[in-house]
């Protein structure tokens, strides 16, 4: 009988820069208020020159596997989330792989843009629950958006930051773990969000930015948030009440209390950390439940609901039965890291 794969470790990095509203609304050409009421962000971290990807999600996995207890050698498989890789190829979980010295992993990338932590997690999960030679997976999201954002476009740079948050997957016990994964995908909506350049439709070595349909993008968001939350309490047969947490991908803190409201959900439930770092996209939900766990709003057996939604355009949900028993915890070894409470 398989056995149950839940969250047994989670860790974070932000870069040590930190960009205020103020600075970023020089550039946009709007004020730092304007930014704060339109999208709730306050602030937004970016990398270093030196910094890629790879680099961040490489100290986010470190710190998970320092919270956990974990030796890089009992690492099995390592799949990054990332819609910003170190380069077209090879991928960047293998730059991950070779950073943290996991030789004895499988390294592989998902791309699913903001929803690519759910979709990773589903691999690993399925993984661990089919092989039964493995037992622990790493499922890192990470973002280094500010190396392809326009300064001068207030619909993006105010919104994007850049970060890496890494949950390690492994066996819990009986009745605790994730649960059925609902997935999804409509390419017909691919340029909503996207960077265009790069790529072998467009393969140019500069100029490559993030663009944005903000109303696409806002319509999308008001659309699929309510149908995944329903589809997330009918597949458990559970209610919203019998939920501790809701924890959700996070392009605009605003626009998710607005959607998060509308269905009920309530500012105890709702899980809100894009006001600290913006959008990091396949980095959010990871970071955002590594928060929760280090703020102590989390408990052996609580529900939590995860959605994801982002460009492809991409969209999923997954209940996870938190196992306290795993002492989940965010290792406090990096300065700019989620510190334990």
């Amino acid at each position: 009988m398989n056995v149950p794969v839940g969250v047994v470790g989670a860790g974070s990095y932000l870069p040590a820069r930190r960009r205020t509203n103020d600075e970023v609304a020089v550039a946009a050409g709007v004020s730092a208020e304007w930014i704060a009421g339109r999208t709730g962000v306050l602030a937004r971290h970016a990398a270093a020159p030196e910094e890629a990807a790879s680099d961040l999600g490489a100290a986010a996995l470190k710190s998970a596997l320092a919270a956990a207890h974990l030796e890089v050698e009992q690492l099995d498989v390592i799949v990054v989330a990332t819609s910003t890789p170190d380069e077209l190829g090879p991928a960047t979980a293998c730059r991950v792989q070779a950073l943290v010295g996991a030789r004895q992993a499988v390294a592989l990338d998902v791309t699913a843009a903001c929803s690519g932590w759910l979709f990773g997690a589903r691999v690993a999960r399925d993984w661990l629950a089919q092989d039964p030679s493995a037992r622990y997976a790493a499922v890192v999201g990470v973002e280094a958006y500010s190396k392809f954002v326009d300064p001068t476009d207030r619909a993006t740079a105010s919104l994007f930051g850049d970060g890496a948050a890494a949950t390690l997957l492994g066996p819990v016990a009986e009745g605790r773990g994730f649960g059925a994964f609902t997935l999804g995908s409509d390419g017909r909506y691919a340029d909503h969000a996207m960077i265009a350049a790069g790529g072998s439709r467009l393969p140019v070595t500069r100029g490559q930015r993030i663009t944005m349909n903000g109303k696409g993008v806002r319509d999308f968001i008001l659309d699929v948030f309510p149908r995944m939350l329903a589809q997330a309490l009918g597949r458990g047969r559970v209610t919203l009440d019998e939920v501790a947490l809701v924890v959700t991908h996070q392009p605009n803190p605003v626009l998710l209390q607005r959607a998060a409201r509308e269905m009920g959900v309530t500012d105890r439930q709702l899980v809100v950390v894009g006001d600290e770092v913006g959008n990091i996209g396949a980095a959010n939900i990871p970071y955002a439940l590594a928060k929760a766990a280090s703020d102590g709003r989390l408990r052996d057996g609580d529900l939590v609901v995860l959605i994801a939604f982002g460009g492809g355009v991409t969209w999923g949900t997954t209940l996870l039965r938190w196992s306290g028993a795993s002492a989940v915890r965010v290792a406090p070894a990096l300065a700019t890291q989620l510190q334990l409470h």
